[in-house]
């Protein structure tokens, strides 16, 4: 099984996030995934990855919160 990368954005300037996170979706091979570590809900970025790359990902919550 491979290993599955976390990307934490936590400690990253705001303007550097989501080219972060791009840099590294534009590196996976098919079938390869990453988590993104963040201190908000990142639903700003599913649009923006979704607009840009289209609909060829898919997108799980493993946690949420706080409420």
């Amino acid at each position: 099984m491979p290993t599955i990368q976390t990307v934490d954005v936590t400690q990253i300037p705001p303007k550097l996030k989501h080219p972060t996170i791009f840099q590294h979706f534009d590196a996976l091979n098919a079938g390869e995934s990453f988590l993104i570590l963040n201190d908000h809900d990142p639903k700003p970025l599913y649009y923006q990855l979704l607009g840009e790359r289209g609909n060829i990902f898919t997108w799980d919550y493993l946690e949420a919160g706080p409420q």
